[in-house]
């Protein structure tokens, strides 16, 4: 079951009143963002783990370890890896992380528009240089929930390219900023090329939120492995991008229709999202992004 809007009054006050959009220009910069990372680093933010762990309704049993240092080293928390299995079949082409998906066409300009604001591939990769192949593709988002899994793999076999950071400042990543500003091009993130085996060129773009500074990625420039543990993000609801060319992957017909009209659902690192266009029992690629575009 998707997860309810966000209703809250001080992000409503931020992005819906003059005042608070006045604040919003010092809360969004990268420093604030800094300074909290210092602290929820410390041993001192780990009295807010007890009320986080209550508010969220979580359950810690499936993780590596049941103690923490500070809070983000609960935020960050490894799960164990039968909690997050890995569909293995080379066609089968799974989610990085958990969060909220929603599947978006990108038309012949690469353009494409999220809750109210339009983007561009070369505003979101700071130039043309990777934009040109994603033309008639699809983009996939998955939008990540501070009570999420916030550890994120690779989707497939293959070599990836160069880290990409692109720095900005730091809005949130819930619905309410969505439809206000165009987040994803002015918020810092960092994006990579994977060369996949089975899905032809990849685009992942991390997207960094309020209070997440921090987009930790492990590796540079190398072979990957699918399921391989890629990055991970600190403190707060966060994002990533999946930008894929066109008659590349073949979505779950089911998985379409439940994401038609830009509605996000839920899904799981490792869940399987649909298969390599070429598999036998995936739906036609046309089909797929005509749905996307519905």
């Amino acid at each position: 079951m998707a997860k309810q809007p966000d209703r809250s009054p001080v992000l409503s006050f931020l992005y819906r009143t003059a005042a608070g959009r006045f604040l919003l220009k010092g809360l969004t910069a990268p420093p604030v963002s800094r300074l909290a990372g210092r602290y929820l680093d410390s041993h001192l933010s780990r009295i807010h783990i007890a009320g986080f762990v209550r508010r969220y309704g979580m359950d810690l049993t499936g993780c590596e370890k049941q103690s923490f240092s500070s809070f983000n080293d609960f935020f960050t928390r490894r799960l164990r890896p039968d909690q997050r299995p890995i569909d293995l079949d080379p066609a089968a082409f799974i989610s990085p992380c958990d969060g909220q998906l929603s599947v978006f066409h990108l038309n012949s300009s690469r353009m494409f528009q999220i809750k109210g604001s339009r983007y561009s591939l070369p505003d979101l990769l700071g130039g043309q240089e990777n934009a040109t192949r994603y033309a008639n593709g699809l983009c996939l988002v998955f939008r990540l929930c501070v009570d999420d899994y916030h550890r994120y793999c690779y989707i497939d076999w293959g070599v990836k390219g160069e880290n990409h950071f692109l720095p900005g400042i730091l809005h949130t990543v819930r619905p309410i900023a969505l439809a206000s500003c165009p987040v994803f091009i002015q918020n810092s993130r960092e994006y990579t090329v994977l060369e996949t085996e089975h899905f032809g060129a990849v685009t992942q773009v991390e997207v960094g939120a309020l209070l997440v500074g921090r987009i930790q990625n492990h590796h540079g420039p190398g072979p990957f492995q699918k399921g391989q543990e890629k990055g991970l993000f600190l403190f707060g609801g966060s994002t990533i991008l999946l930008l894929l060319e066109p008659h590349r992957v073949a979505l779950l017909p089911e998985l379409l229709t439940q994401c038609q009209g830009g509605r996000e659902i839920p899904v799981r690192q490792g869940q399987t999202l649909g298969y390599a266009a070429s598999a036998q029992n995936a739906l036609c690629p046309s089909s797929a992004v005509a749905a996307a575009k519905a």
